[in-house]
């Protein structure tokens, strides 16, 4: 019948082959038999059934474990349960060396060749599923995550695409987590150096001296230790692209190397006597405030506009939420293909959530956000931080609030007419603490916003979402959590 799931059973015994069509039948799935591998390869080539019930003895010139291997070459991926009267271990461990699925002993009981089918079926189309996410992840390439569905981040891609057949040095500014080195990358593989190296270098990362040798190498006995030549990161980099990351930490001695290397091409080795000429394409990136720190006399004005010649800013994700759920959805794509796990379902709390948290650690911590979901199978614990950090967040816009708009906050009175404030407030007191005043002032303050801008909008939950700068989503979560439902 069509639309049923189509199994194979090989087997010379008619009887257990009868047997096996009705215990597949009442099941739900279409049998198929064979008394030989012979015709069962033949026949499996043309019409590829989902699991193979493969006998360990068969008549001909191959046997059960045989016929393995050979359906096997076929299909890496096939289920292939192996059934025996023979079960001696060295038997079985053959069988499972050669990839079945499961060894099961005649006689059998229904239940336990039933769980088996079941969960060879569940890991074949996990497995189907993990490659068509791997095929599509491919295509896609590494960087259109990054520059989709987002008006800040075309404006990016459009001065990649701008600055593609030039050699022009490109600084880019952005929040640590917002992606600064996928757009270095982005920019080489773009680029007429797209076949050169892409070499990457963490300005923070070491000190001064070892950030020197790191970048133009050393002559042996430059230093102590120093036993042997070694070329820096410029040369391996020569006729590609050097990314220079949080380039702002670079010590002032070695800013006037870097400027005469981008000056005029030319740099020595610790210690070396003569001048090295490399061509390369300079990147560079800062999370800092490089024309502050110029005029702190922190970095050098002449490296700066040299480095800044095009200059390219990276949005914090607070400031481009429509990116979350289609990050979301790539990252989850990612982790599951990586970590060979099902693809996790997002509650519309949690996918909420995630558009509403302000992630200070940008990109990066969304990443590892869904990293976890896909490792750990669900997304409650994500819910539980992300609804915590979220309320924590409210109460301080709240406070920041109602503080410029009143300087006093009228409090519940004691029968004497004073204020029931005090330092350490308790329930029996009937005080409240500062924590306590903030957390209920957020959420009268929050309730009464979007009371007032669902009253304004006509209950038009997009426009007052526009209105407030959040999702349809978090909107509707939000409306929820305040009651503002049942007052609809």
């Amino acid at each position: 019948m069509r639309g049923q799931t189509e199994i194979m059973v090989v087997d010379d015994d008619l009887g257990m082959c009868h047997l096996l069509r009705s215990f597949l039948s009442e099941r739900g799935y279409q049998a198929v038999t064979m008394v030989n591998a012979e015709d069962a390869l033949q026949r499996y080539h043309a019409e590829r059934p989902a699991a193979v019930i493969l006998d360990v003895k068969l008549p001909g010139r191959m046997d059960g474990l045989e016929a393995l291997a050979a359906f096997r070459k076929i299909d890496r991926d096939v289920p292939v349960i192996m059934l025996s009267g023979d079960g001696r271990t060295p038997t079985v461990v053959q069988a499972m060396k050669l990839g079945a699925s499961d060894f099961i002993g005649k006689p059998f009981k229904d239940i336990e060749l039933e769980n088996s089918l079941k969960s060879a079926l569940k890991h074949r189309q996990l497995s189907r599923h993990v490659a068509s996410l791997r095929e599509e992840l491919q295509s896609q390439g590494p960087y259109p995550m990054l520059f989709r569905h987002s008006e800040r981040m075309a404006e990016v891609r459009d001065i990649i695409d701008r600055v593609a057949d030039t050699d022009v040095t490109v600084l880019i500014h952005g929040e640590s987590g917002t992606g600064k080195e996928l757009v270095a990358r982005a920019l080489s593989a773009s680029s007429l150096r797209r076949d050169k190296p892409f070499v990457k270098v963490n300005c923070a990362a070491l000190p001064a001296d070892l950030l020197e040798s790191e970048l133009f190498g050393f002559e042996r006995g430059a230093f102590t230790g120093a036993l042997q030549q070694k070329p820096g990161k410029f040369e391996f980099a020569n006729h590609g692209t050097l990314f220079l990351d949080e380039i702002g930490d670079m010590s002032p001695a070695l800013q006037a190397k870097l400027l005469r290397v981008l000056q005029d091409g030319e740099f020595s080795r610790l210690g070396g006597t003569h001048d090295l000429h490399v061509d390369v394409r300079i990147v560079a990136a800062t999370n800092c405030d490089l024309e502050r720190a110029v005029a702190d006399g922190q970095f050098r004005e002449d490296l700066f506009f040299r480095l800044n010649v095009v200059p390219i800013h990276l949005p914090p994700l607070r400031d481009r939420r429509e990116e979350i759920p289609l990050l979301t959805e790539h990252f989850l794509k990612k982790y599951s293909v990586q970590y060979n796990k099902p693809s996790a379902e997002l509650s519309e709390e949690t996918m909420a959530l995630l558009v509403e948290h302000d992630w200070p650690g940008n990109v990066r911590e969304l990443e590892n956000q869904i990293k976890r979901i896909v490792v750990l199978g669900d997304d409650a614990a994500t819910r539980r931080d992300l609804s915590r950090s979220v309320a924590m967040a409210a109460d301080r816009l709240a406070a920041q609030a109602l503080g410029s708009r009143s300087s006093v906050i009228a409090m519940p009175e004691r029968p004497d007419g004073l204020h029931a404030v005090t330092p350490q407030a308790t329930d029996d007191e009937g005080s409240y603490s500062l924590k306590d005043i903030s957390r209920i002032a957020a959420r009268k303050a929050e309730r009464e916003l979007i009371s007032r801008m669902l009253q304004q909008t006509r209950w038009n939950r997009k426009e007052t979402a526009g209105i407030l700068g959040i999702s349809y989503k978090a909107l509707l979560y939000k409306i929820k959590e305040n009651g503002l439902d049942k007052a609809s």
